[in-house]
């Protein structure tokens, strides 16, 4: 019998109708649980640049929802209602699900280019973060290089700055070596001089000409280089592999003007070479931002040791003027000590040398006055003019002297000006009258009577001139002339530094001596100005004279801001000598020192000296028997003394002129004048001092009249010029000249 055991309960179609009503309804849920979900993504997303779009895609599915739910009551037999409910259903799907198609043909290229923008900012990120990562690199570089130059930079001794460099950059880069190359003094090679673990000598040396020493002059950058080049052979053999090698050129500072002490003397610029080696066996390398501190690391080394070098240069040059500010020093001390020799020995010859010459030319002249046979007065009249001539060369280097150290100066005063030309024609006259030459004096009508200067030098000036104009000349004349100069006929084109300048308060004398003589070699003639300088070709043994008297006249005529010179056109065509000063005029100018008081001739009065009570004051017995001979003669009563006490115990209200010799040793003179001074209350009861002395120096001079004397002679002193002197302090009260 069969059996049928499996009766399903709905028939097989209706079975798949039952699936497809439970599909829809599913189907139908999840359509509409999208749009919820939706709805909640649109709130909540308020940046959401799509909601449009979100919305019609909502409606979409929503519609597709309604559709398959509208579609379980179109299995079974249905209503006319449903059929227009489901068709409206499916149209409204058809025209929404268009719509956001179509929308979509717009949407999605946005969202591609938005996931390209998206792409973009992440590659920009990436870039962002590698920046910064090198820039926190690039900031501990910079932070360990600063920390490096500052031990660098603690000193200044090359030595250290170098070792301090190599430690440094080993314990910092973790190197198995380190070291620096030198050049050589010759600048040939390239020495081993220091390095980081002592494995090699220093001392060892390569050709610097080597490839891989050109190629790492040949750039700032640091370079690798071979850990077989012979630079880098500073490890011990073994079997192992060499880390990688890197070689920087170090700048020298480029030496021009001095050289310092065990480096080579660099005309061209020149570097040293660092060579720096990882540790061998080992994976590590050189990195980019590695080598860029080696690189300025090499810089600050470089200007380390340029600042090392000035400083050792500067100490050496510093020690070096020492040195000689001690030497200029020494010698300063030892000028100062032979001028004080110098000055010193003068003052003692001038006295000693004085001395004598006064005894020669006093006794001289008093013989000259006693009766004398003609060729006695010819033998005395010798002795006298030979020993004015020892005098005035006693005179002519003591002037020269004070002249040439500077401490001579002008004694400025108001003087006749004519009368000094009449004074010096006087002098000479006699000698040229004996050689029968004629001797004219022209003086021009605008040449001020009276001017303000030195009169003695003048004098001097005029006496020299005009005496080698006598001397030199054998027969025919001798012209002096005179004139105040105008500015065309002052300047010398021969002299273009002299450059005188008129004014109101001064004018120009321009004298001129013009003679017949033998004349003078042009080529001769600049040498006539110089110490001890004779024309040589006319110098005789009868001419005399050392030589020194131009020389004095030049420099009195510059102290007097003037020039001289001497023309002449050649031997036998005889010669002219010119000369021009500066001379103040009276009444306008300020130079005057004392008041203007006219010489008296000595024969203006006849003074009588009978009678007159002179005291005399001399250490030297010989002085004082000589200066007593001269004050007899001439009628006086004098009373001897030698020494300063004496001197005031002795002198009396009747003595009425003292002459004391103020070069006497272990006595102040000065003091003595004072007390003097002091033991006669009233002026018209004290006598009149006059110092004595042998000493040229203007400071003597200063010295008595600050102490109260009435004037100072100088020694030797003749008849002629004592009786001049008793004249001037018995008419003025004061010696007028010196």
């Amino acid at each position: 019998m069969d059996c049928n055991c499996f009766d399903p309960q709905w028939p097989a179609d209706e079975l798949l109708m039952k699936y497809q009503y439970l599909s829809d309804f599913f189907i139908a849920l999840a359509y509409f649980s999208i749009p919820v979900e939706l709805v909640y993504f649109v709130q909540k997303s308020a940046v959401f640049p799509y909601r449009w779009v979100l919305v019609q895609f909502g409606a979409f599915i929503v519609l597709c929802g309604a559709t398959h739910l509208i579609n379980l009551w179109t299995s079974t037999a249905h209503t006319r209602t449903l059929a227009i409910v489901m068709t409206t259903a499916k149209v409204l799907t058809a025209v929404v699900s268009c719509a956001t198609a179509l929308m979509l043909v717009h949407i999605i290229p946005d969202l591609l280019s938005v996931k390209t923008r998206e792409l973009f900012l992440k590659n920009k990120a990436a870039e962002l973060d590698r920046e910064m990562g090198l820039i926190r690199t690039q900031e501990e570089t910079g932070r360990y290089v600063r920390m490096l130059t500052h031990e660098i930079r603690s000193t200044l001794d090359r030595h250290t700055i170098l070792k301090t460099t190599l430690v440094e950059l080993g314990r910092a880069l973790g190197l198995e070596e380190c070291a620096l190359w030198m050049p050589t003094r010759t600048g040939l090679e390239l020495q081993l001089s220091y390095t980081l673990r002592h494995q090699n000598p220093v001392g060892f040396t390569v050709p610097i000409q080597l490839p891989v020493i050109n190629q790492v002059f040949s750039t700032n950058r640091a370079v690798k280089i071979s850990p077989n080049s012979p630079v880098a052979r500073l490890r011990p053999a073994g079997k192992y592999m060499p880390g990688e090698v890197v070689a920087v050129r170090v700048p020298l500072l480029h030496l021009s003007n001095f050289q310092i002490n065990d480096w080579p003397e660099l005309s061209t610029k020149r570097y040293a070479l660092m060579v720096l080696m990882l540790p061998s066996d080992s994976a590590r390398q050189w990195h980019a931002h590695v080598l860029e501190l080696v690189e300025v690391v090499a810089d600050q080394v470089a200007v380390a040791l340029s600042h090392a070098a000035i400083l050792e240069e500067s100490m050496r040059a510093r020690d070096l003027l020492m040195e000689q500010n001690v030497a200029l020093d020494l010698a300063r001390r030892e000028a100062e000590t032979a001028v004080r020799a110098r000055n010193d020995f003068l003052a003692v010859m001038n006295h000693e040398m004085r001395t004598p010459m006064h005894a020669l030319i006093a006794l001289s002249s008093l013989l000259q006055e006693t009766e004398l046979t003609p060729e006695q007065r010819l033998m005395v009249e010798t002795i006298l003019k030979s020993s004015n001539l020892l005098a005035t060369l006693i005179n002519d280097v003591l002037d020269l002297s004070r002249l040439e150290d500077g401490s001579l100066q002008l004694d400025i005063g108001t003087f006749n000006l004519h009368a000094l030309f009449r004074e010096v024609l006087n002098l000479i006259k006699p000698i040229a009258s004996v050689k029968k030459l004629f001797v004219t004096l022209s003086l021009s009508s605008d040449l001020p009577e009276f001017a303000i200067g030195d009169e003695k030098r003048i004098m001097q000036v005029l006496l020299n001139v005009i005496g080698n104009a006598v001397k030199f000349s054998k027969e025919g004349s001798v012209s002096v002339s005179a004139v105040a100069a105008k500015s065309e006929s002052l300047r010398d084109p021969r002299a273009p530094e002299f450059f005188p300048v008129q004014s109101e308060n001064h004018f120009y004398l321009r004298v001129q001596v013009k003679d017949t003589g033998s004349g003078i070699s042009p080529q001769d003639i600049p040498k006539l100005f110089n110490k001890f300088a004779q024309n040589q070709a006319l110098a005789t043994k009868n001419s005399g004279g050392s030589g020194l008297g131009l020389a004095i006249c030049k420099r009195f005529v510059n102290l007097m801001e003037g020039h001289i010179w001497i023309e002449s056109e050649g031997l036998g065509k005889g010669c002219t000598a010119v000369f021009v000063v500066k001379l103040g005029i009276p009444g306008r100018s300020n130079e005057s020192k004392l008041p203007f008081m006219p010489r008296l001739p000595p024969n203006h009065m006849q003074m009588i000296f009978q009678g007159l009570k002179v005291l005399v004051m001399d250490d030297n017995g010989f002085s004082r028997m000589v200066t007593k001979g001269l004050l007899v003669h001439l009628g006086c009563d004098v009373t001897t003394v030698a020494s300063g006490d004496e001197c005031l115990r002795v002198l009396a209200q009747e003595h009425r002129v003292v002459f004391m010799d103020v070069s006497i040793p272990g006595i102040d003179c000065y003091e003595v004048a004072v007390r003097i001074h002091e033991k006669f209350n009233k002026r018209h009861d004290r006598p009149h001092i006059v110092a004595l002395t042998a000493n040229t120096d203007r400071v003597i001079k200063e010295n008595c009249m600050r102490a109260g004397m009435d004037g100072v002679i100088l020694k030797p002193v003749s008849v002629d010029k004592m009786r001049s002197v008793l004249s001037e302090l018995l008419e003025h009260g004061v010696v007028l000249q010196s």
